[in-house]
């Protein structure tokens, strides 16, 4: 299906502000289709003189006129030519028709303004009323919509200081819905909003009463109360805001109804948010907890290796000696990985930024009489958490392996080389020293170590190889999706 920027494309041009508005209209025009139970569609005028479909919104407070999608399709006459008379006198047309299957439609065909300038045109397309009386909510749905139209036929709806994008938890009009003169006085209010203040801790009738007076009587002392609470309960401006009391929240979203630039009053949309909000709040603590056993498990990690360190001096075997320095660099690089995830909200890490800081300390602590370069090429990407100590480990072990193996204390240089798809990593660690010892390789500690880890946490394969050049190169494959 073509898409709104794709449309205005083929269209007539337009100038980058009159573009701005059709796609803030298209934004915020599901409540102009759920007051009026009426399907909306947006025609572009073409250089040729015809109109095209550029977008179309269907109704959730009634079913819909357009089962299929009109976007892409071109009006027929007489439809064209109301168009076209929209667009010269800028006016609000009114037409009536039987489709296909016979039934009655009744179109409005509304004028797009921008800068006192017809840009496009707007069509609210719905089923013609039906012989029943209309009950009080249907009633003040459609005279809102009535108004927020006429708005549209000015230029003043959507409002330009309306926020972009809606939050979570955002209302919409079979949330609640109140309607507020002028003074803030509450004029209408649905079934649904009146229960919704019910629930805030409103005691009777909404209407007549002043809305803002209402709420501030509920606020407690010890409550925290947004800035834009007072502006949005009087219906002042395009902004929405929250209220508390009571351990409930409600979202409140005001809509200025204005007549030529001066206020006549607002719309106030409201939903109750408090589960919301409360699962938010869950949600907050076990993401709290969770760092916080991070960066306990880093500081006991760390009291480890401290304690491996100041055994390691106290030792006169050179063999252990040498096998409790290769264990606190082990402990040292896990609780690198540790560290991160606690100043991390998600549990994955920037394993470029850890691989980079366990490099640094692997060829220190491998070279510390030598000269060593390291080099690293390509990126790791994100690595969840499981994966991310595995990794970590791995990698360290086999710089560690290049520079006291390879290059054996001499200098040189260390290359690390990642290809990142997907989940699947691909690394290669290569140095340019004295060669491949096969007997070392899979004797050592290190290599039992890395092999178990490749296989086991990273579900790859691992292969060390001679360089014909010189040196070594282990090259690993890695599977780095979820479990």
């Amino acid at each position: 299906m073509p898409t709104l920027a794709n449309m205005i494309a083929i269209a007539s041009p337009l100038e980058p502000a009159e573009v701005d508005c059709i796609h803030q209209l298209v934004g915020d025009w599901q409540v102009v289709a759920d007051l009026a139970f009426a399907d909306l569609v947006l025609w572009l005028p073409t250089e040729d003189g015809s109109f095209v479909a550029g977008a179309q919104c269907r109704p959730s407070t009634s079913a819909t006129i357009h089962y299929d999608d009109v976007v892409g399709s071109v009006p027929r006459e007489p439809r064209r030519q109301l168009m076209r008379q929209t667009m010269a006198d800028g006016g609000v047309h009114l037409r009536a028709e039987h489709d296909r299957s016979e039934r009655g439609i009744r179109e409005v065909v509304v004028p797009v303004v921008h800068e006192h300038r017809v840009i496009a045109i707007m069509t609210r397309e719905s089923a013609l009323p039906a012989s029943r009386v209309p009950s009080r909510l249907e009633i003040s749905y459609v005279e809102i919509a009535d108004v927020l139209c006429a708005m549209i036929g000015r230029g003043e709806f959507p409002q330009p200081q309306a926020p972009a994008g809606s939050r979570r938890g955002a209302p919409r009009v079979g949330d609640g819905l109140v309607r507020l003169d002028a003074e803030g006085r509450v004029v209408y209010a649905s079934p649904n909003a009146v229960s919704n203040f019910h629930r805030l801790g409103v005691i009777g009738e909404l209407k007549g009463e002043v809305l803002a007076e209402v709420v501030t009587s509920l606020l407690e002392d010890h409550s925290t109360v947004e800035e834009t609470l007072a502006v949005v309960i009087m219906g002042r401006a395009a902004w929405s805001t929250e209220v508390e009391a009571r351990g409930v929240s409600l979202s409140l979203r005001a809509v200025p109804l204005t007549d030529h630039g001066e206020r006549r009053g607002a719309l106030l949309l409201c939903r109750d948010v408090s589960e919301v909000r409360r699962r938010e709040r869950e949600l907050i603590t076990k993401d709290a907890t969770i760092r916080e056993i991070h960066h306990r498990v880093k500081n006991n990690l760390q009291t480890v290796s401290a304690l491996l360190r100041l055994q390691a001096r106290r030792s006169t075997n050179a063999e252990t000696k040498s096998a409790l320095g290769e264990a606190t660099r082990r402990v040292a690089t896990i609780a690198l990985v540790h560290e991160t995830l606690s100043q991390n909200i998600d549990e994955v890490v920037d394993f470029d930024e850890v691989f980079g800081r366990a490099l640094r300390l692997a060829a220190d602590v491998a070279s510390p009489d030598s000269s060593v370069r390291t080099v690293v090429d390509g990126t790791f990407g994100a690595v969840g958490a499981e994966a991310a100590t595995a990794l970590a480990v791995v990698l360290t072990e086999l710089v560690t392996n290049a520079v006291e193996h390879g290059l054996k204390g001499r200098s040189g240089t260390v290359t690390v080389h990642a290809e990142r798809e997907g989940s699947h990593l691909h690394v290669s660690v290569r140095d340019d020293g004295v060669g491949l010892d096969t007997d070392r390789v899979h004797s050592g500690l290190g290599t039992q170590i890395v092999s178990t880890m490749v296989n086991n946490e990273l579900r790859g394969k691992i292969r060390w190889k001679a360089v014909p050049t010189g040196g070594t190169e282990v090259v690993l494959r890695a599977d780095l999706s979820a479990r």
